[in-house]
């Protein structure tokens, strides 16, 4: 017998164990925006499950705190979120989720226009920024990092996705925005006239106030045609599932996500090529236990 057709038995035997009355179980997927790379990521996980007989559907969100209460109220099965908003639901909100992996580093972007005269975050006191859509995980850490430079005048808030924040820099009604995601964000490489602040100074602050979510990441020196490297701050992304998620299921989406890491081309960033020793490392969020299972699996 195949491995498809075996991978096939069982995504309809866990169909069954998931109380579907249709035995074509069809997982739902929620992944993010357009351009993002959840959005880009869930298409290749969802065409390798497929690959091996699974149903899936997947589900375009604003991310992170989107996906999370959606597996939460059970409207979605697996999704993408940024650790510390995955944290957040566990530890403060105690949403029933799980992880499945840590699959790479996102690095918080603070971005403005090359000839801008910003140059910390300090200086976005009573400007006009965008911090990311409602229900994004970047507008969580967005929100964090204002919050954590204390600034004395806030910003104003505009909820921008990163198209319409890149727009919006560019027509003036934005002084700044952030963005997180991979390096090099396409969108943004293929920019010349955007630049990258520092957020050096606020990783010890968020590690104090919010725990080792956080970290110093570094932006590469001409990955945004600037000359000298970005330090900045850096959060993992997690993908997540519904606690009550069958175990062989949790198991399988685990397999298939190793088995197919050189095709699901992860950002280039840490854990980018997925790797199991980075993925099991999700903090206060716990393994799902069909996740669990397939990493002893590999480590005997």
């Amino acid at each position: 017998m195949s491995r498809r057709t075996l991978l096939g038995l069982a995504a309809l035997a866990v169909a069954g164990c998931s109380g579907s009355e249709d035995a074509s179980f069809e997982l739902r997927l929620a992944t993010g925006l357009a351009g993002g790379p959840y959005r880009e990521l869930g298409d290749r996980l969802a065409q390798e499950l497929r690959r091996g007989g699974m149903r899936v559907r997947e589900i375009p969100t604003a991310a992170s705190v989107q996906n999370l209460t959606m597996m939460t109220d059970g409207r979605a099965d697996a999704g993408f979120a940024l650790a510390d908003t995955a944290d957040d639901a566990v530890r403060v909100r105690h949403q029933p989720v799980a992880a499945l992996a840590r699959m790479y580093l996102n690095y918080v972007h603070l971005v403005v226009a090359k000839d801008s005269v910003i140059t910390t975050v300090r200086q976005l006191a009573g400007k006009a920024v965008s911090i990311g859509v409602e229900g994004s995980g970047t507008a969580v850490t967005a929100t964090r990092i204002l919050a954590a430079a204390s600034l004395g005048t806030p910003p104003t808030v505009a909820r921008l996705d990163l198209d319409a924040s890149i727009e919006a820099l560019r027509g003036g009604r934005i002084e700044a925005f952030f963005w997180s995601g991979g390096v090099p964000t396409p969108a943004l490489a293929a920019r010349d006239d955007v630049r990258l602040v520092s957020l050096e100074t606020l990783v010890p602050v968020l590690r104090r106030r919010f725990g080792p979510v956080y970290e110093d990441a570094s932006v590469p020196a001409g990955t945004y045609g600037g000359a000298r490297t970005v330090r900045t701050v850096g959060t993992p992304s997690y993908l997540m599932c519904r606690g009550s998620l069958p175990a062989d299921l949790a198991y399988t989406i685990t397999e298939t996500l190793f088995r197919a890491r050189d095709r699901l081309q992860a950002p280039s960033a840490p854990g980018g090529r997925l790797d199991e020793r980075y993925a099991i490392g999700t903090g206060v969020v716990p393994l799902h236990p069909g996740a669990a299972r397939y990493y002893r699996s590999v480590y005997g």
